[in-house]
C-alpha cells in the first residue's frame, strides 16, 4: 500500500544501527543517463574522507529506467537508501523526503544531473565541520543560457532582500547543512521551494564555498513559465505582508501617474488648446491592468497554499522504499 507523507515533525533515527556521519541526499527525475556515474564518483569521493556515510536517492516519479538502476545500486551497496514516489511531485518535496530520512550529523544535498561536481563534496563537508551551520554552494563559471541565469539573478536578489542574508547563490542545490540547523525547519521543508533560504532565514550561520559547474547534457526543465511561478513562490514565501506592500506601491505609482498625466494634460491643453485625454487615459488603464494581473497571480499563489493546507494533501506519496526505515521521532 502506498505511504502518504506530509511533514514529519523530526528527523528519523535508527534504534540500534550505527549512524553515518555524512548523509548525501540526491533527488532524481529521469536521470538514467547520469545516475550510475553519480554513484561511482560520489562513493569514490566519500570513501576518501574515511567517514561512515549514506546515500539517499529519491526518485521523483521517473518514467525511464532510473528506478531499475537505483534498485541495482541498493542491492549491491547497503549504504544506498532509496525512495520512489508514485508520481512526479517536484524537486522540493523530493528533497524533503530525503532530508527527513537523513541520519548524518552533516547532510549534503545535490542534484543528480552532474551539473554539480561530486569531487567538491569534501569542501562542503569541511566547512560545516569547521563550525558553519550551512555551507552554501556558489557556482563558479556557471555554464547556463541567459534564459536561466537572468531569472536566477532576479530570484537571488529577491531572496537576499527578503531573508537579509547576503549570499550570491540561493539557487545552487549543492549545499551542506549541520543537523542542528535543519531540524527546526523540517516541518516546512518541501512546502517552501528554497530549503537553503528557509534554513538561513531561521538564523543559521553560513559560509559560501566556490564550486565547479557544468552544463546540462539535456535541455533545462525550467521553462520561462515555471521560473515566473518560482518568483511568485519567493514573494509569497519570504516577503512579509506582500499584499500590503503591493497595495502601497500601487497607490503611490497610480497617484504619481495621475498627478503627472493631469499636469501634462493641463500644460498641453494650455499651450496647444487640445487635450489628448483618450491617449493618456488608455495608457493609465493599461498600466493599472498590468499591476492588477500581477496582484491576481500573487493572490492565486496564496489561495493555492491555503487550499493545500485545508485539504490536508500530502507533499508526496511513497510507492516503494529501499533500505532501513524507522518511525520518526515526535
Amino acid at each position: 500500500m502506498a505511504e502518504a507523507e506530509t511533514a514529519p515533525q523530526g528527523a528519523p533515527r535508527l534504534a540500534e544501527a550505527a549512524l553515518p556521519e555524512i548523509s548525501l541526499v540526491v533527488p532524481v527525475f529521469n536521470e538514467e543517463a547520469t545516475l550510475e556515474e553519480v554513484y561511482r564518483r560520489v562513493t569514490a569521493t566519500l570513501e576518501q574522507l574515511g567517514k561512515p556515510y549514506e546515500l539517499i536517492v529519491v526518485d521523483d516519479g521517473s518514467h525511464d529506467g532510473t528506478w531499475a538502476i537505483v534498485e541495482r545500486l541498493a542491492a549491491q551497496d547497503a549504504r544506498v537508501r532509496a525512495v520512489r514516489f508514485k508520481r512526479n511531485f517536484g524537486q522540493h518535496p523530493a528533497m524533503h523526503a530525503g532530508l527527513v530520512r537523513a541520519r548524518g550529523d552533516v547532510v549534503v544535498t545535490m542534484d543528480g544531473d552532474l551539473q554539480n561536481v561530486p569531487e567538491d563534496l569534501p569542501r562542503l563537508v569541511a566547512a560545516v565541520e569547521q563550525g558553519a551551520d550551512v555551507a552554501s554552494g556558489r557556482r563558479e563559471g556557471r555554464d547556463d543560457s541567459w534564459g536561466r541565469t537572468l531569472p536566477s539573478k532576479m530570484v537571488n536578489g529577491m531572496l537576499r532582500r527578503f531573508t537579509s542574508v547576503d549570499i550570491a547563490d540561493f539557487g545552487c542545490a549543492f549545499n551542506a547543512y549541520s543537523r542542528s540547523a535543519l531540524e527546526p525547519v523540517l516541518g516546512v521543508v518541501g512546502k517552501q521551494k528554497f530549503t537553503k533560504a528557509l534554513v538561513l532565514s531561521a538564523g543559521a550561520s553560513v559560509v559560501e564555498v566556490d564550486l565547479s559547474h557544468q552544463a546540462r547534457a539535456d535541455a533545462s526543465r525550467y521553462s520561462p513559465f515555471r521560473l515566473i511561478r518560482l518568483a511568485l513562490h519567493v514573494l509569497a514565501g519570504f516577503w512579509p505582508q506582500p499584499i500590503q506592500w503591493a497595495g502601497v506601491t500601487i497607490g503611490a505609482i497610480c497617484g504619481l501617474l495621475a498627478i503627472a498625466v493631469g499636469a501634462w494634460g493641463i500644460v498641453f491643453w494650455a499651450v496647444q488648446g487640445d487635450f489628448p485625454g483618450l491617449l493618456f487615459l488608455g495608457g493609465l488603464v493599461l498600466g493599472v491592468l498590468a499591476v492588477q494581473g500581477f496582484i491576481l497571480a500573487l493572490v492565486g499563489e496564496y489561495l493555492g497554499r491555503i487550499q493545500q493546507d485545508v485539504e490536508g494533501r500530502p507533499l508526496y506519496v511513497v510507492a516503494q522504499e529501499l533500505g532501513e526505515r524507522e518511525t520518526p521521532v515526535p
